[in-house]
């Protein structure tokens, strides 16, 4: 179960903001692209070659912020486990965008995988199963941002990097890189294979 209840955490964010990166609840359409810039860096630069999969996808803001920077993947398809993001983002998208629990159900084998904010409000086992399925699911490398330091929250899931290690050794992820100081408790991970 986690923290707090999903699908109001995301209906409230979206009646109180509507449809944008504060519905999803980002702080701003900067701080949320600034991660995006992050997960992006770590991509490869023939980025059209390969499909991506990307958990948590919500309306589909990464794909746009993608095609934005002419960086638009073969294939791509977003994964989100509520109903109204999958709708609204395959609206927005003309994409795949699968209804899954990507913590339970088996995903569709991607190049890579990356996923941007999903893991805030999830309790540290369902993190582990999130993180796991994601990394087990790409063929190389799963890319991923969480809030970073020692934070206790009622609401949010802060890591830590010897936790994220621990995960990255049971899963025998071959390389960790780590981005670091774009946000104050933030990071981004990628586990190569």
């Amino acid at each position: 179960m986690p923290k707090i209840d999903n699908f109001k955490f995301y209906s409230n964010a979206i009646k109180k903001h509507g449809f944008n990166a504060k519905g999803v609840n980002w702080l701003s359409k900067e701080t949320q692209e600034l991660r995006f810039d992050e997960i992006l860096q770590l991509l490869p630069d023939a980025l059209s070659e390969s499909s991506l999969g990307d958990a948590g996808c919500g309306f589909g803001d990464f794909y746009h912020y993608l095609v934005k920077q002419d960086k638009k993947p073969k294939y791509y398809t977003g994964i989100d486990s509520l109903l109204k993001m999958v709708h609204l983002a395959t609206t927005k998208t003309q994409e795949e965008i699968l209804h899954l629990d990507i913590c339970k159900e088996t995903l569709p084998i991607k190049d890579y995988y990356i996923c941007s904010g999903a893991l805030n409000i999830l309790t540290t086992f369902e993190t582990h199963l999130f993180i796991q399925n994601c990394y087990k699911s790409s063929r190389k490398s799963f890319i991923f941002n969480t809030l970073y330091g020692d934070k206790q929250s009622n609401t949010y899931n802060y890591m830590q990097k010897n936790e994220i290690e621990n995960i990255a050794k049971r899963l025998e992820v071959r390389k960790i890189v780590y981005r670091e100081d774009y946000i104050e408790n933030d990071i981004t991970v990628m586990f190569l294979k």
